[in-house]
């Protein structure tokens, strides 16, 4: 017995050899692009070949076989084994938890089901919004920290309610992301704000009424290393998207639309959050495009398409005799259409603080008013701002590569405070004409001011005639 147990033994070493050898040469030349089909395949073929062959009543073989199978269950059940996809994650769809997704009935539940289990998950994890369905929804807080690294799959329409009892608790936001690490919302899918009864009872469309807030579509609040991806963002009750107190946040490929008269519907808000990208998205609003405000740091925008709306802003800033910062911003590559304004700081009288080290360029401005534009007196009320001399100081802005047309003869103003100049504004490479071919103008005011190379229009050198303009004028 020991010699045949011996036999066997060497055997079956052999046996292995051959067979990760053969398995392996036959599944690369099945094709690499077909692991799956093509290892399983050799395999198969393999261990009955050689079963038959040698082994036909042997127990070795058959524990043998029984490895083989195991091993390679794990590719027979859905483990790609690329090393890109984390074969551990979870899906938690809402329809899974009752959701209907008809547009009538209100799924709030279902989502803070699905949000509770899936943020409560030790693996990563994917909250799941079919597609092709409507998902009413009243306000949620999709509250962290959560457990693990987790993805809104948005694929399908997530519908904002009218009812404004719904947002008693909370008047300022429906959606909320609160405090989430390692987060991803992507799907393709739609975030609608319904918000066309809330734009008719606003002060701002109806001077009888009085002003009160309405919710942002979407906020993120405290969420570090944050991607938003490939979503349409429309119709919001007030602000689409609010980044605050953000930290390393990627945003692209985002298309935001509402009418260009709803009131106070920025399309992107950034306020007190360092290190964001926003690129490659597409907004056309009643309000700013983008608004940057206070505490915000490292903002990088490119890639925009803006239109209709207020333009790119920075601010405003200073309201109500506050201290303000924002500083390291940069836009990079817009095109902004029929807006009412087009690259713009403001900042309101009375401030602190300042706004420093901001560069827009490469910029495109089609039929824009106040293309270019500083207002440190800037004044958001019916009635008028008294004069302080307090200002949120503006330093350090360049302007280079911006060309187009303006629709006003005013295509530059940069209206600074007396007590603190605009310090080191430096415009390079301008060529802005009016929209019917005639000349544009500048008008500067109480700026320290450096043009350099064409610049079109220009600030007169006459600091009498364009009222306490000054600074260096370059050529080169």
């Amino acid at each position: 017995m020991a010699p045949q147990r011996c036999i066997t033994f060497f055997s079956c070493v052999i046996v292995l050899i051959i067979f990760c050898i053969s398995c392996y040469t036959f599944s690369y030349h099945e094709h690499v692009r077909n692991y799956k089909s093509g290892f399983s395949k050799a395999c198969t073929w393999y261990i009955k070949t050689v079963k038959d062959f040698m082994f036909q009543d042997s127990d070795v073989f058959d524990g043998l076989a029984l490895i083989s199978t195991k091993t390679f269950d794990v590719v027979s059940h859905g483990a790609k084994g690329d090393g890109k996809k984390d074969d551990t994650t979870k899906t938690f769809d809402v329809d899974s938890y009752g959701a209907k997704g008809d547009g009538k009935k209100d799924d709030t539940k279902a989502f803070k089901k699905a949000w509770k289990e899936a943020c409560s998950s030790k693996t990563a994890a994917v909250f799941h919004v079919a597609k092709n369905k409507k998902y009413l929804v009243a306000p949620i807080r999709f509250e962290g920290p959560c457990k693990a690294s987790i993805t809104m799959q948005i694929s399908g329409t997530i519908l904002a309610s009218e009812q404004e009892s719904k947002y008693k608790k909370d008047e300022k936001h429906w959606l909320r992301v609160d405090k989430v690490e390692d987060l991803v919302i992507e799907g393709g899918g739609v975030i609608d704000g319904n918000g066309d009864s809330w734009w008719k009872n606003s002060c701002k469309v109806d001077k009888s009424l009085p002003c009160k807030d309405a919710p942002t579509a979407l906020t993120l609040y405290k969420c570090t290393s944050l991607t938003v991806n490939n979503l349409k963002i429309q119709n919001a009750q007030k602000m689409h998207i609010s980044f605050d107190h953000c930290e390393n946040v990627q945003v692209s490929e985002i298309q935001i639309t509402a009418p260009e008269d709803s009131p106070n519907t920025d399309g992107i808000h950034v306020t007190h959050t360092q290190n964001i990208t926003i690129s490659d998205s597409v907004i056309g609003t009643g309000d700013d495009c983008i608004s940057i405000v206070s505490g915000s740091q490292g903002v990088l925008a490119t890639g925009i398409t803006c239109g209709p709306g207020h333009g790119i802003s920075i601010g405003s800033l200073g309201s109500k005799n506050s201290e303000a910062y924002v500083s390291d911003v940069t836009i990079d590559g817009a095109n902004l259409t029929g807006t009412t304004n087009g690259v713009r700081i403001k900042t309101w009288q009375g401030g602190s603080g300042n706004a420093s080290n901001i560069m827009f360029r490469n910029i495109i401005m089609n039929n824009v008013s106040n293309p270019i534009i500083i207002d440190q007196n800037y004044c958001d009320q019916e009635k008028a701002c008294k004069e302080q001399d307090d200002a949120v100081e503006i330093i350090n802005v360049t302007y280079q590569n911006i060309t187009g047309t303006s629709a006003d003869k005013e295509a530059i103003i940069f209206d600074c405070s007396k007590s603190h100049p605009c310090q080191g504004i430096i415009l390079k490479q301008i060529n802005i004409t009016q929209v019917d071919g005639d000349d544009a103008k500048a008008i500067c005011k109480n700026v320290e001011l450096t043009p350099v190379k064409i610049v079109i229009p220009r600030c007169s050198e006459n600091a009498d005639q364009d009222q306490l303009a000054f600074g260096t004028y370059s050529s080169y």
